[in-house]
């Protein structure tokens, strides 16, 4: 069986990295907090809307996650 990267994005929602990319937990963690697991948001809110409201650059968060599948 062949195993797709996925590429994330900062367009990416923010729940749907959590479940598809092992590993994306801890750096979403590590830049939003541990809030965001009980927003409701979480399945609809991008990377980009999340570093947004934590003001910080969306392409950093993405770049973490996507060394994760490398």
């Amino acid at each position: 069986m062949v195993t797709t990267k996925k590429t994330i994005t900062k367009d990416s929602v923010i729940g749907d990295v959590i479940r598809d990319v092992p590993g994306a937990r801890a750096v979403i963690e590590k830049y939003f907090g541990n809030g965001c697991f009980t927003c409701p948001g979480i399945n609809m809110e991008s990377i980009s809307f999340g570093s947004m409201m934590h003001n910080l650059d969306p392409d950093k968060v993405v770049d973490d996650i996507n060394k994760l599948e490398e």
